[in-house]
């Protein structure tokens, strides 16, 4: 607990955007894990598991509030109404053009230049139910909030569970249609965030046969491919650096920064998505989903994020598996997934686990 009330001090003495400190909340499981989040960006700030001999702190993040208004890559933030990149901001719905507000490259990247990462979110407090300990926040999104249509109610949860796993539940309602796409933004090493070592090490396997190309700012090209035969390939388990930078597309992101459209088995909740296990083989991290994709980004620009220690992250200090829609759907109804456009009639209910296992 050393490592969370440490946090809860740091993170408060500096105030917010809006001239109040972030609350933070801790929550604990019978294995000794703890799991850290705060109102601002209902974000994940701290991720530590039990060893046995140690604890290992595995999500990369920052100590204070004036690190997390520097740092720009999203960490551990809830990411909205629409993770990942929309071409130009633009995408039409029963006919009407709709411009939301670009942010970079003159796409729409996570949302916008003031999405939901940024807000401060209304906490439901911490319920604990068959000792499992469940945080819940809510955010209203008004009509028209970054361009968007309609009014969004919007709640995402977090549970951790007593077999090691955190549970991320979203949830949103609507007035009018609109794209929605919720994710966390979390970044691991599971060697440890500071230990110094990147993250190519790790070996990943991803229960997906195809992955969807883009150019150099991230926007889909062309049709989805299938991995086998490319440095895309997964399907059998690998180290990251294996084939990093292997190819053109690879070239274009400076790593791996590409979407994945998971086997229908994974999202309908038959089968493991993803596999991650450490360097070291302590420790493996599980991740089950909903969503139809990940996107799997190995920290390609991570250099000069402010970490914990007063210092900076390095490039590829930490990898994100990113549970969404594929980038741009809006403008992509053909490609074989459900819609990510939500109707008022509809509630949008996705959820994620990340289980981490200490073998």
């Amino acid at each position: 607990m050393m490592m969370s009330n440490k946090l809860h001090q740091s993170m408060a003495q500096d105030i917010a955007f809006d001239g109040s400190p972030a609350k933070i909340f801790t929550l604990t499981n019978s294995n000794g894990m703890s799991v850290s989040f705060m109102d601002i960006g209902a974000t994940w700030l701290s991720c530590c598991v039990d060893l046995g001999d140690t604890t290992r702190e595995v999500l990369l993040g920052v100590a204070t509030m004036k690190q997390h208004q520097q740092q720009q890559a999203y960490l551990g933030a809830t990411v909205g109404r629409y993770a990942n990149r929309i071409e130009s901001g633009r995408f039409v719905i029963n006919g009407e053009i709709h411009q939301v507000l670009t942010n970079q490259a003159g796409n729409c990247l996570h949302g916008g230049p003031d999405s939901f990462t940024h807000r401060r979110w209304l906490v439901e407090g911490v319920v604990e139910e068959s000792r499992e300990q469940t945080i819940v926040f809510t955010l209203e999104s008004p009509d028209g909030d970054q361009g968007f249509p309609g009014k969004v109610n919007a709640s995402v949860s977090y549970t951790l569970t007593n077999k090691n796993e955190v549970i991320i539940a979203y949830s949103a309602t609507i007035d009018k249609a609109c794209p929605i796409n919720l994710t966390n933004h979390a970044y691991f090493n599971l060697l440890g965030a500071d230990s110094q070592s990147d993250c190519l090490d790790h070996s990943l396997t991803m229960n997906a046969s195809q992955y969807l190309p883009s150019d150099a700012s991230g926007i889909p090209v062309g049709e989805l491919k299938e991995v086998q035969g490319t440095s895309f390939d997964f399907m059998q388990l690998k180290k990251l650096k294996q084939d990093f930078m292997a190819d053109h597309d690879q070239q274009l992101a400076a790593g791996y920064d590409h979407s994945f459209l998971l086997e229908t088995e994974c999202h309908l909740g038959h089968a493991t998505a993803a596999s991650v296990t450490s360097p070291d083989g302590k420790l493996r991290l599980e991740l089950q989903t909903t969503k139809p994709a990940i996107q799997l980004y190995t920290g390609n620009y991570l250099a000069g994020c402010p970490n914990r220690e007063g210092g900076e992250y390095v490039n590829h200090a930490g990898f994100a598996l990113e549970t969404q829609f594929l980038p741009d759907s809006p403008n992509h109804p053909e490609w074989q997934q459900p819609s990510c456009i939500v109707q008022p009639e509809q509630t949008y209910k996705h959820q994620t686990t990340y289980r981490f296992l200490v073998v």
